[in-house]
């Protein structure tokens, strides 16, 4: 990957709501620009904002783009679909309308996807090759890179790992950010200024809530037996205040040389969604050079 980590790629994170895009080179975020967007508007309006904000951050030796989205994807061809929070984006050919416009190559990938290669490229993972970045926010998502390269699945829908079934619902609902307000009636951002401050109410939410994400670790462990899994999302700000019944009850899964050297940690990238998006480029053209 050294031979062309010190490209320059545009990064670009699309949330539903927010936008950023940034300049990634030599491994560092030089560049960003972040904006809200009208994510009532049209299709049309909504990608001129996106290509407004590129161009801002657009450069002459940039050589190619990577787009992070919270929807399914298309990835060969670049299609997105369905994306969250915004309504007219049912099926857009993002690839094609980007390159069309920018003149260098575009990937694009869904966010868990890109936050795992982020992981991988800038991140905790980059001594290992088979790695799953778990996205703990208004969903449960999980990107997966086996043998050192991004493993999206046929259509683009391994790791939708919160839609499995647990306990009365599924993992999205008890490992979510929704789960503290269906469950307590409380925001996480509440629960976690009250454990911030040694509150014992949330402190106590914060140890069922791990339990419940221990058990979506091990079901991680059971069908993917990753090296390291690095724990992304706002509710990963909260690490410190679940990890210990996290833990245990991953201590309890059966097959010990699967524990024996596994890593479970919360990334320490603060601009892993654009970096992420950048790596989305990195990976694809890692696995051309490697063929």
């Amino acid at each position: 990957m050294d031979k062309f980590i010190d490209s320059t790629i545009v990064g670009v994170f699309l949330d539903g709501k927010n936008l950023i895009a940034g300049i990634v080179r030599n491994n560092l975020l030089v560049k960003t620009v972040s904006r809200r967007i009208n994510n009532s508007g049209s299709e049309e309006k909504i990608l001129t904002e996106l290509i407004s904000t590129i161009t801002e951050v657009f450069e002459e030796d940039v050589v190619g783009i990577g787009v992070g989205v919270p929807s399914l994807v298309d990835t060969a061809k670049g299609i997105v679909y369905k994306v969250q929070n915004i309504q007219s984006w049912r099926e857009v050919y993002l690839k094609d309308l980007l390159e069309s416009h920018f003149k260098v190559e575009v990937y694009v990938n869904n966010d868990a996807n890109s936050f795992v290669v982020g992981e991988k490229y800038f991140g905790s993972a980059k001594s290992y090759e088979n790695v799953v970045g778990l996205i703990l926010s208004q969903g449960v998502g999980a990107g997966i890179v086996f043998k050192g390269h991004l493993y999206s699945g046929t259509n683009c829908g391994a790791g939708e790992i919160g839609s499995l079934p647990y306990k009365e619902y599924d993992y999205e609902y008890y490992c979510s950010l929704g789960y503290f307000e269906e469950k307590y009636g409380m925001k996480f951002d509440l629960v976690h200024r009250r454990a911030l401050k040694k509150d014992k109410i949330a402190l106590a939410i914060f140890e069922q809530y791990g339990h419940h994400l221990g058990n979506l670790l091990k079901t991680i462990l059971f069908t993917l037996d990753p090296e390291i899994i690095v724990l992304g999302g706002i509710i990963s700000k909260a690490f410190p205040f679940f990890k210990k019944s996290m833990n245990e009850i991953v201590r309890s899964f059966p097959y010990k040389n699967s524990l024996k050297n596994l890593v479970i940690t919360a990334s320490e990238q603060s601009e892993i969604s654009v970096m992420g998006a950048a790596a989305l480029y990195y990976d694809a053209r890692n696995l051309t050079l490697t063929k």
